[in-house]
């Protein structure tokens, strides 16, 4: 059986290039089979240690052109050092390649200093700009070329350096030849590498993120719990822990494994499993999840299941599998240059030999083939992804929509089913008070001594229920005693009365007689509220009923998902009764409820394995596997980091109305992509043959060249006028 090892690998710009090293690696002799992830820059390798050893798997990968860093060393200190490197890249780029752009300007209007059109000194603004910031473009198109997977830094490479020579051809070697002089594209080349520059430093800065999801689940663990032998609590690092320790937990603390309670009581936050906001009241014999959180009461429970095998241990694998099973979408650019400069270079060099042939002119040839180059140099294509996404992206900034991956574009345009979180999503994700029945009382007595029995409650029910009671009876006096009991409810005591708030069987156990509020709580029940009830020396003189919002903008989100041409589903971790009832305030027909985080995302793979394209919307840390799983994640920025990062679109505010205007801004944005791509090749489709018989001058190939480039920046920034819908 073969050993599996993650490394990592820096200096992938490409889907190409998570291919290139994948070929390279598949051809190792004892490499059993090889997986790189661009999205997390990881190459997860399973191969026979007898045949082959990590340093000889990490020497051909260095020869592809790729750097090689153990998957242990500080990973974010690689990547702050390349993404600043990078940055100082960009900026020495843009401010060579300024002069030049306001060159071109210039002599277009008949203006600006004479320094500025002087070919020597445009050659020296462009030769830096040109061959040390654009050497990483020779560089991976060099090693694309020898692994037979040539990409976008091909076309760069190619285009920028015909438009180079040629100026420097035209502008300096040229009047020194003949005394005449040519076109000069310098500002051309220049632009091209800082504009793909910059995309490249916006993706980097975005790219990784989603291993830091990883890094984060896994920090929901504590690093020490305190186990139980012979009756005094020990320190033990989490990784010691075996099935079988009883470990004891004080309020506050995160769980460290899986386990049963065997003593003491308490209520414990489980959103990290179910995403609901209503803490779960546990006791002996219940069952608890290492990374939940103990919020008040301490108890003992005993380990079941411990480091690998526990409930987040295993979110975690989901979370990266997920992320490893998305077939990485090659850029458009990257697809259609494996047949385009192929195809161009052979009718270069076959007009170059035409024209020998034909003539016998030397320098005919030359231009010919040139025109060719230039006429065909992708410096439109070049800044067909780049402008867009900057564009798209900073409208999107500007109307709280963030899209993290140029992949979530093309998948956003094709998605025909969402599926909505409940908690935190469809609904505010925090209890509060929604319902006021009194009983042969006013409201305002009602809400006084429920007050006063939940004014030092910890419980979100009980806050809640305080806060609400504030804003109607005003000031509330403090209990002369107060007991919460965790699983039941409060019990306090002012001026001489008992005050009781909590469930059936609490206030039951306190004297109250339960057929007198059994009806009323039944129904509240039904409607799937939590209901508790007051009791003032032990007459029950009302009944609230706590819950979670639903958002004002849930019923239009949902009607505005389905007039984009998309089913809509809900799903959540709570009951049928919760569920049902929230599905219909907001008119979804169709939901999956009890669904625990590791179901989540299987429901997702059962939806596309349906032949569906779904996009999942969710806001917790038990969404995460299920945003990873779906074709596009779109997370409620309100919500936890780890959903955020592990999304592909976010929310910045929340509003479940901009779920849809995060699709029309992706699908708009990759129909501007696609449009730019055809005005980056029509160009050339048209241009190409003329200069190639002779009837297309360099001169003319480099202005059609340059309108090609204007085009598709002016069509680029007309994604500024996008409007929401919210």
């Amino acid at each position: 059986m073969g050993n599996e090892k993650t490394i990592k690998i820096t200096g992938m710009s490409c889907a190409a290039c998570a291919i290139r090293i994948e070929k390279g690696l598949s051809r190792i002799n004892g490499v059993e089979k090889a997986s790189v992830n661009l999205a997390l820059e990881t190459a997860s390798i399973k191969y026979d240690p007898a045949a082959v050893d990590l340093s000889f798997i990490s020497s051909v990968i260095s020869n592809l052109g790729y750097g090689v860093i153990d998957k242990d060393e500080v990973e974010d200190d690689v990547r702050r050092l390349e993404l600043k490197k990078l940055g100082i890249m960009v900026a020495a780029s843009a401010a060579l390649s300024l002069p030049l752009l306001l060159s071109m300007i210039g002599m277009m209007l008949s203006a600006g200093p004479h320094f500025l059109h002087d070919p020597w000194f445009q050659l020296v603004l462009a030769t830096p700009v040109q061959f040390i910031i654009g050497y990483r473009f020779y560089r991976n198109a060099y090693h694309g070329l020898r692994s037979g997977s040539p990409g976008m830094d091909l076309l760069v490479a190619v285009g920028t350096t015909a438009a180079y020579f040629l100026s420097l051809y035209n502008g300096i070697i040229r009047p020194w030849l003949s005394g005449t002089s040519g076109g000069i594209y310098f500002e051309a080349s220049s632009a091209v590498i800082t504009l793909v520059l910059l995309g490249k430093y916006l993706e980097a800065v975005s790219k990784g993120r989603t291993s830091e999801a990883v890094k984060k689940l896994a920090g929901l663990r504590p690093g020490t719990a305190a186990v139980v032998v012979d009756g005094m609590e020990v320190s033990v690092p989490v990784n010691m822990l075996k099935p079988g320790d009883e470990i004891s937990v004080k309020p506050g603390e995160s769980l460290p494994a899986d386990g049963v309670i065997i003593s003491g009581y308490s209520s414990v936050d489980e959103g990290m499993i179910t995403g609901e906001s209503m803490p779960a009241d546990r006791g002996p014999g219940d069952g608890v999840t290492g990374g939940t959180v103990n919020l008040h009461g301490s108890f003992v429970f005993r380990a079941v299941k411990t480091g690998a095998d526990t409930y987040l241990a295993s979110v975690i694998r989901i979370v990266e599998e997920a992320q490893n099973s998305k077939s990485p979408v090659q850029r458009l650019a990257d697809r259609l240059a494996g047949i385009f400069v192929p195809g161009v270079m052979i009718i270069a060099v076959l007009t170059f030999i035409a024209w020998i042939l034909i003539s016998g002119d030397l320098e005919r040839a030359i231009l010919g083939a040139v025109a060719v180059l230039v006429i065909a140099c992708p410096c439109a294509l070049g800044l067909a992804t780049p402008t867009a996404m900057i564009a798209g992206m900073g409208r999107g900034a500007e109307i709280g929509i963030l899209i993290k991956r140029a992949e979530a574009l093309e998948t956003a345009s094709m998605i025909d089913m969402v599926v909505l979180d409940k908690t935190g999503t469809v609904t505010f994700g925090r209890p509060a008070l929604t319902g006021i029945r009194t009983m042969g009382t006013d409201e305002k007595y009602l809400m006084f001594f429920a007050g006063i029995a939940e004014k030092r409650s910890e419980h979100p029910v009980g806050r809640a229920i305080y806060d609400k009671a504030a804003s109607i009876a005003g000031e509330i006096p403090d209990p002369q005693s107060f007991i919460a009991v965790p699983g039941g409810g409060v019990d306090a005591f002012y001026e001489g009365k008992r005050i009781l708030v909590g469930n059936r069987a609490f206030v039951a156990d306190g004297g109250a007689d339960p057929s007198l509020f059994e009806k009323d709580l039944a129904v509240l029940e039904n409607d799937g509220k939590t209901s508790v009830v007051v009791c003032v020396d032990a007459e029950p003189i009302g009944i609230l009923s706590v819950s979670d919002v639903i958002r004002d903008t849930s019923a239009r989100a949902v009607e505005e998902i389905r007039r984009l041409g998309c089913e809509v589903v809900m799903i959540t971790g709570d009951n049928e009764r919760v569920a049902a009832s929230v599905a219909k305030a907001i008119g979804i027909n169709s939901f999956i409820a009890g669904v625990r985080p590791d179901k989540k995302a299987a429901e997702i793979r059962r939806m596309k394995a349906g032949g569906r394209k779904v996009a999942m919307v969710g806001d917790g840390i038990n969404d995460a596997p299920a945003l990873a799983e779906a074709d596009l994640g779109i997370a409620i920025g309100t919500g936890t980091d780890i959903a955020r990062e592990t999304s592909d679109i976010i929310i910045v505010n929340g509003d479940p109305l901009e779920i849809t205007d995060a699709l029309r801004l992706s699908r708009r944005l990759f129909r501007k992509i696609r449009q730019n791509l055809f005005w980056a090749f029509i160009y050339n489709i048209v241009g190409i043959p003329f200069a190639a018989l002779g009837l297309l001058s360099p001169v003319i190939a480099g202005a059609a060249m340059s309108m090609s480039s204007v085009s598709v920046v002016l069509n680029s920034l007309s994604i500024k006028g996008f409007k929401k819908k919210a």
